[in-house]
């Protein structure tokens, strides 16, 4: 976002909801990543949290679980310090507690420090339920003490969701898709182990191993100690650790396409659906190789040289010999046609026909492998 005037590149503090920042860096530098009128991304509150004012109460809300995690630890070494995290917090099931107790709890001076968190966990019913109490405890808090509400739903036209935006913290959890996905990837893979994450390594990632961020950084763990004292993380990486068996099982599959042994293709297939990989994540295995082979084809069309084009589509190294080889058996006519295949089997998985998941896919590797 640009600023509109010279005013909002003045220098000094600025309040951003309950944020104040003061830097003599431009504050348009300090504008976080907001989701609607209150809510700030918390990805945008992870990067440095540090710099956000806390506040009596935070609201986690949203369905990312891993994301409210590790948001909560955050706000639990800014309020409590590393070492109190434990002994000064204290958590309650918003399934069975009351108000009261909460307010009790908030209210009660700690034995172990000067500061006081108060986590109510699943608060749903419990904020449903107490919306009114709650505002009124917002207009004087206690003053020592934070209260943290994870919950679901949290619909930003109420009165307690403006009392929270004006004197705490609003932060939305939300599953991260797309880009979003992979540059967390990236920069956690950089922020945590101290390793680069190359963009189509995170692509490779996300195809083998889903997009459950808890998932994923169990992954990112696993490639760190993989490759030890090397800096970046590769495709090769990824594909020699994450995913297990069923991630072998379908490079061999694309392997096998390939390389025009369509029997050891289909029998890969087989097992994998038979142990109940989904449909959908096939495909993306199968797309990830094959998009680059489409690439590929593009570029030597305008005149590239088939290795130079297999190269910049970014087909890994020790595969280009054998992906110019399988280009040229399966011809340009058919090669052009790839991009095709995959868009109408992706829209076919996800109810465009009627046929059995099984038969698509089996057809789109008969396709693919030149024996249409």
């Amino acid at each position: 976002m640009f600023p509109r005037d010279a005013t909002e590149l003045r220098r000094g503090t600025v309040r951003y909801g309950s944020t104040l920042v003061n830097d003599d860096r431009p504050t348009c530098d300090h504008r976080p990543q907001t989701t609607g009128l209150f809510a700030m991304k918390v990805t945008a509150f992870l990067k440095a949290p540090q710099r956000q004012e806390i506040g009596p109460v935070v609201a986690l809300h949203g369905p990312g679980r891993y994301l409210k995690h590790a948001a909560l630890e955050a706000v639990s070494r800014r309020v409590l310090g590393a070492d109190d995290v434990d002994i000064a917090q204290t958590r309650f099931s918003g399934k069975d507690i009351d108000l009261k107790t909460v307010c009790d709890e908030l209210r009660t001076i700690s034995m172990w420090g000067d500061r006081r968190l108060v986590v109510v966990e699943d608060a749903d019913e419990f904020v449903s339920a107490n919306r009114v109490g709650l505002e009124k405890y917002l207009e004087k808090p206690a003053p020592k003490s934070v209260l943290v509400l994870l919950v679901k739903s949290w619909p930003k036209t109420t009165r307690l969701v403006k009392a929270v935006s004006r004197v705490g913290l609003d932060l939305q959890c939300e599953e991260l898709t797309s880009g979003e996905l992979l540059r967390w990837l990236v920069e956690n893979c950089q922020d945590e182990f101290g390793k680069q994450l190359t963009r189509d390594a995170a692509m490779l990632m996300v195809e083998s191993a889903g997009t459950d961020l808890s998932l994923l950084d169990q992954e990112l763990s696993k490639l760190a100690a993989y490759v030890g004292d090397r800096r970046q993380i590769d495709p090769e990486d990824v594909r020699a650790i994450v995913g297990g068996w069923k991630a072998e099982t379908t490079w061999a599959m694309t392997g096998a396409v390939r390389d025009g042994k369509l029997g050891l293709a289909l029998v890969c297939l087989d097992k994998l659906l038979v142990a109940g990989e989904a449909p959908q994540r096939i495909l993306g295995g199968i797309s990830f190789v094959f998009r680059r082979l489409a690439q590929a084809t593009e570029i030597a069309r305008q005149g590239t040289s088939l290795k130079s084009a297999l190269q910049q589509a970014g087909v890994f190294p020790r595969e280009i010999t054998a992906s110019a080889r399988y280009l040229r058996r399966i011809g340009r006519p058919c090669a052009e046609k790839i991009y095709t295949w995959l868009l109408e089997a992706d829209g076919n998985l996800k109810g465009n026909s009627r046929t059995p998941q099984r038969v698509q896919l089996e057809h789109l590797l008969i396709r693919l492998s030149g024996k249409v």
